[in-house]
């Protein structure tokens, strides 16, 4: 998966999570809450690989 890939998937689940939490919050179902809790870390996660993907190949840019 390239950078903008993971970033682009990171954002798409974060807010995903982020509306489940909401969902769970407005419900008072803790399942979702934590369901969209692991989606918006998982998002998290895949936006921050991205990003090292892009440092990593400016550095390798650089040589």
């Amino acid at each position: 998966m390239s950078s903008t890939s993971d970033k682009i998937s990171g954002e798409a689940n974060e807010l995903t999570g982020k509306a489940k939490q909401a969902i769970g919050d407005a419900t008072d179902n803790r399942s979702m809450q934590a369901k969209g809790a692991a989606e918006q870390a998982k998002g998290d996660a895949q936006q921050t690989k991205g990003e090292a993907k892009d440092a990593l190949k400016s550095v390798v840019d650089r040589r």
